[in-house]
């Protein structure tokens, strides 16, 4: 009945998008529409749906074994991760590569901050304002990011109300041209010491900058507990001991995670848009102007597409992306390829494209757009026309 409903709301969402898309409502306010054609549930991922589904128990005992555990029957994913941005996404400071980014070098950040300079000690990381505050370091205790194209440091500290508030550093390393320069934030009127070295953030905002770059971890006063640095195995298939002690004790072990049998592209789109964003976290302004920076969060532009309403539930993250390989190592014309699927000359169902309809699906219709102050670029998600230039 579950599998039902879901065929029968992706069914209606299409008709939705037809019906949009009309000539009638063109001038609408897309917002509503977007909202009501892209509300995903998790419905079909709660632990009663899969016992239905399946007539598996999900283990409530599990615990995090590590990203190698997987190794021994998943080696070519393990490989491929390693490579990956996701791998990589979280370090302390003392990390080699970190230190490496920044240790003896130095960046003018203007007024009203001053020309940050970096050190390092066994500990790691940290930075002083010579100008302002003499030789008094200020510690800089985590990486947040990728060497893949940028990377962020991060600092944790007291609050007598909160408990504890992150110090977002304003300077971050990047990748194109092995260069420090400004990380992309608010402009910021500093009133305290550690104003001077980053923006402030707190509570939820904090807590999902942790969440998002880790497998899992817990802020502690100023310090981050039961950490496991960045976004592996784990973080997406859940705590792996039950699945690992099955495979090691039966021949056949049941189904796991995102393999079993009520994996839909619902699921994983609220999977993959709980870090990388869904509608129901962006502000209806930005679903309504849909500016550039929003390229940023994919989930929320493929949900807009009209490709993934009409697709019935086919057409998913995993459609174009294996989760465990760099999208760098993917040739271009293997994503053009997963578009000719959908787009055949000989079906007379399929809508083909009037200018190409063999090639330029990606550039005409997922353009590539460098954010302003990031120098790196992210696919546009949202599949359509776009206005000429």
């Amino acid at each position: 009945m579950t599998r039902i409903a879901i065929t029968f709301s992706l069914l209606w969402l299409g008709i939705s998008v037809l019906i949009y898309f009309g000539e009638d409502h063109v001038k609408h306010d897309p917002t509503s529409q977007l909202e009501q054609r892209t509300t995903i549930t998790k419905t079909s991922t709660t632990k009663t749906n899969r016992e239905e589904k399946s007539g598996e128990v999900e283990p409530l005992n599990a615990t995090y074994v590590g990203r190698d555990a997987c190794k021994e029957c998943h080696s070519e994913n393990h490989k491929l991760h390693t490579g990956h941005g996701h791998h990589t996404t979280f370090a302390p400071t003392n990390d080699p590569q970190i230190i490496e980014m920044f240790a003896g070098r130095s960046y003018d950040s203007g007024e009203p901050y001053g020309t940050f300079t970096y050190h390092s000690d066994e500990e790691g990381l940290f930075a002083r304002l010579p100008d302002r505050f003499g030789d008094r370091p200020f510690r800089l205790q985590y990486a947040l990011g990728s060497g893949h194209g940028a990377v962020t440091l991060l600092t944790l500290l007291p609050d007598e109300n909160q408990g504890s508030f992150a110090i977002e550093h304003r300077v971050s390393w990047y990748r194109d041209g092995n260069e420090l320069r400004p990380t992309p934030q608010e402009e910021a009127n500093p009133k305290t010491a550690a104003d001077f070295f980053g923006l402030r953030h707190e509570g939820k905002v904090m807590e999902k900058c942790v969440y998002c770059h880790t497998t899992r971890g817990a802020i502690e006063n100023e310090t981050i507990t039961d950490l496991v640095a960045g976004v592996n195995c784990e973080k997406c298939h859940g705590p792996g001991s039950e699945h690992v002690r099955l495979a090691k004790t039966t021949k056949t072990p049941p189904k796991y995670s995102v393999g079993r049998d009520d994996w839909d592209a619902e699921s994983e789109i609220q999977l993959c848009g709980d870090c990388h964003r869904l509608p129901t976290t962006v502000k209806r302004s930005e679903l309504r102007e849909y500016p550039d920076q929003l390229t940023r969060f994919q989930p929320v532009g493929l949900l807009r597409s009209r490709c993934f309403v009409e697709s019935d539930g086919n057409l998913r993250c995993t459609t174009c992306h294996n989760p465990h390989r760099t999208i760098s190592e993917v040739e271009k014309s293997s994503h053009v390829a997963n578009c000719l699927s959908c787009h055949q000359k000989n079906n007379p169902e399929h809508t083909l494209c009037p200018e190409n309809q063999n090639d330029g699906c990606i550039r005409c219709h997922m353009p590539a757009k460098e954010l302003q102050g990031l120098s790196v670029s992210f696919h546009d998600h949202w599949i359509r026309v776009h206005p000429k230039q």
